[in-house]
This record gives C-alpha cells, sequence and structure tokens, in this order.
C-alpha cells in the first residue's frame, strides 16, 4: 500500500494541527470581529460607549454583532489558494504565489459582484459563499492592487508606497504551512505582500507575521516563534523598521502592567504594517488568556479590527480552538464556513495523497478546489 501523508503524521499531531489551524483562522477572525465596532474611533469615545474598561465583548458593526471585515475575508481566501496550490502540484504546476493571487482575484470579484456567479466553473466552494459578498471596510491598496489581473512581484510590486496593515491578517495562513522552513514561509508571505502592498515595511511585517504563526502551529511560545521571526528579518534589506518594532513589543512586556497606552505606544495608534504587528505580537504575550488578549489589542485609536485579527490568529494558533471565548464564536459571522474551510486545509496538508494522489483522487475534492 503507497504512503500517505497520513501515515507520516500521527494521529495526535494531526489532530493537534486541526485544532490549531482551527483556533488561529478562528481567532482571528474573532479579533476581527471584536475590533470592528472599535475602528474609526478613539480610545476615549470607547470608554464613553462602553465603560471605563472600553470595548469588552462583541458588539454590533454592519448591522450585527460578530461581523467581520475584510481582512477575515481575505485570509479565508488565502487558505483556498493554499489548497489550490497542493492541488495543482500534481500536474507540475507549483508556483503558490500565482494561486494565492488567484483566490484573491476571486475576493476581489466578491466586492464587485452582487454575488456568485454560478457560470464560472472555477470559481470552487468558497466564491459561492453569500455572505463574503457583503463589503466590509476593504483596504484601499487590497482594491486596486487586485483590480486587474497582473500579478504584483517584489521586482514590480502593486502600490509601492503602501504600507499600511492591509496585507498582515491575510498573511496567517502561510505561517499553518507547518511543513516548509521558516525562510520558505517569509518568502511566501513578503512576494503574495508585494501583490497588493508595495513598501518594504509592509511585505517584511507580513513574512515576519507569518513566522510568528508559523513558530506558534509548531508548537513553539511567542517569545521563541518571535526570535525565528527576527532570525528571518535580519538577513533581509530594509528590515530596520519591522525589526525595531518586535524588539519593542519584546521589551514593553517588561515595563509595568499591559495598558492601552503601552498598546497605542508600540503602534496599535496607526495604521502601519509594522507598528500593527508589534502591538499584536505584545498583547499575545501580556494577555492572560484570549478574551484579555484581545481586549487589550481592540482598544485604542487607530484600526482595531486589524489589531484584533492579527492577535486573535497569534492566540489561535498558540492555544488551539478550545482556548476560545465560546459565548463570542457563537455569534460569529461566517463560523460555519471557517471551520469547514480550516478542517479542509488540515485534510489537505495531513493527507492530500488520498485525495488526488498517483494512485487515488476524490472527484468531489476536485470540485471543491479546482486545479484550473
Amino acid at each position: 500500500m503507497a504512503t500517505t501523508a497520513a501515515a507520516v503524521w500521527g494521529r495526535a499531531e494531526q489532530q493537534d494541527f486541526r485544532a490549531r489551524v482551527r483556533g488561529c483562522l478562528l481567532g482571528g477572525a474573532l479579533g476581527d470581529a471584536l475590533g470592528a465596532p472599535a475602528d474609526g474611533h478613539t480610545l476615549a469615545g470607547l470608554r464613553e460607549a462602553h465603560g471605563p474598561d472600553g470595548l469588552t465583548d462583541p458588539a454590533f458593526a454592519f448591522g450585527r454583532r460578530g461581523a467581520v471585515t475584510a481582512a477575515t475575508q481575505m485570509a479565508l481566501f488565502t487558505v483556498d489558494g493554499l489548497i489550490r496550490a497542493q492541488v495543482r502540484r500534481d500536474t507540475g504546476a507549483w508556483h503558490p504565489p500565482t494561486d494565492v493571487h488567484r483566490a484573491h482575484l476571486r475576493w476581489a470579484a466578491t466586492q464587485r459582484d452582487w454575488g456568485p456567479d454560478e457560470r464560472r466553473k472555477d470559481n470552487g466552494w468558497l466564491a459561492r459563499e453569500e455572505w463574503l459578498y457583503a463589503r466590509r471596510n476593504p483596504p484601499r491598496a487590497c482594491l486596486t492592487g487586485l483590480g486587474d489581473e497582473v500579478l504584483g512581484t517584489l521586482d514590480r510590486p502593486k502600490n509601492p508606497d503602501a504600507r499600511d496593515a492591509g496585507a498582515l491578517p491575510r498573511s496567517a495562513p502561510f505561517g499553518l504551512l507547518v511543513g516548509w522552513e521558516p525562510q520558505l514561509v517569509c518568502q511566501l508571505a513578503v512576494e503574495c505582500a508585494a501583490q497588493t502592498h508595495g513598501a518594504p515595511e509592509a511585505g517584511l511585517a507580513a513574512g515576519a507575521f507569518a513566522v510568528t504563526v508559523h513558530g506558534l502551529a509548531r508548537g513553539g511560545s511567542v517569545e521563541a516563534a518571535v526570535a525565528r521571526a527576527l532570525e528571518q528579518l535580519a538577513v533581509r534589506p530594509g528590515h530596520e523598521p519591522v525589526t525595531e518594532a518586535l524588539r519593542a513589543a519584546l521589551t514593553a512586556v517588561r515595563e509595568g502592567a499591559p495598558d492601552a497606552d503601552r498598546v497605542t505606544a508600540l503602534g496599535a495608534g496607526e495604521d502601519r504594517a509594522e507598528g500593527q504587528l508589534a502591538a499584536a505580537v505584545y498583547c499575545a504575550l501580556v494577555g492572560e488568556d484570549v478574551r484579555h488578549g484581545l481586549r487589550l489589542a481592540v482598544n485604542h485609536d487607530g484600526p482595531s479590527s486589524v489589531t484584533g485579527a492579527l492577535t486573535g490568529a497569534l492566540l489561535g494558533a498558540l492555544h488551539g480552538e478550545t482556548a476560545l471565548p465560546p459565548a463570542w464564536l457563537a455569534e460569529l459571522e461566517g463560523r460555519p464556513t471557517v471551520l469547514e474551510l480550516a478542517d479542509d486545509f488540515a485534510m489537505e496538508m495531513t493527507q492530500g495523497a488520498a485525495l488526488h494522489g498517483a494512485t487515488e483522487s476524490s472527484p468531489g475534492w476536485l470540485a471543491r478546489y479546482p486545479r484550473g
């Protein structure tokens, strides 16, 4: 009998991996949803509206509690692209940045169209999810970068001046490629960030974030994962702003009790990639649990949904899905879709050979994730 990925992965390893994948994707969505009502509001305004502790539980945004933004939408399409990259590998076509770009183009279509286009047979199942067609504050650079089918590259990036954090939340799934080496995870995230965000800081922050998730998904601590990210940054030109931001996050842990002022001082109050990364890492480091970490992440003057999404992905990859607040999960928009996609990703990465290998093939799987 042919050796399968399931034989290489032990059952306990598969279960742990699936829990971390679920935790990362659900955690990112929870943080995004918690922060969405805070976007556009100051910390003072949040305290006036919600009490002295600010926003502490899901509140209404986009007409409901638990609504997610474009950050979660794009992260889900990143996962879709990574699964398709694995499926297409059987054909000899192996270029993950292209498959991720195609997936993000499918997301961009959801921002233009009223609903799924049933005539498109290569869309797969995710692009048929009607709830994803809601327009939820997509970053301008993401819309313009994906406004045509030209692939942005490191040599010719889209939006070369865009240094906001728009590419970061969608980079979390790269860190779930636990079988890859950290330098390859970093490179993939940097290359894919250039498809919409061309400023070096934006790409390097995305790479550092993906490597940090990668370390957590492999079972490491936040400190060890950040150390690995710093190692990857050190060999890349222009890394200094991102490196300094991460080092500031590590230093801030030792400077006293965590509060909104420390999160803001790290850069959460501004929409710059390195500052948002540093704030999220700090919140993941000092959070007593997932609730505490996410509450700390969203109460500031800046783009709270981004800081929340980044922090949630880190904490979810660290602790797994069972550490996430059940009451918050119960109201999370699109939770069935997130779970289904997370489980598909885990199954593809651990048992892909049984789904589309040389001797076995699942027509249903190839209909979900077309090779075209």
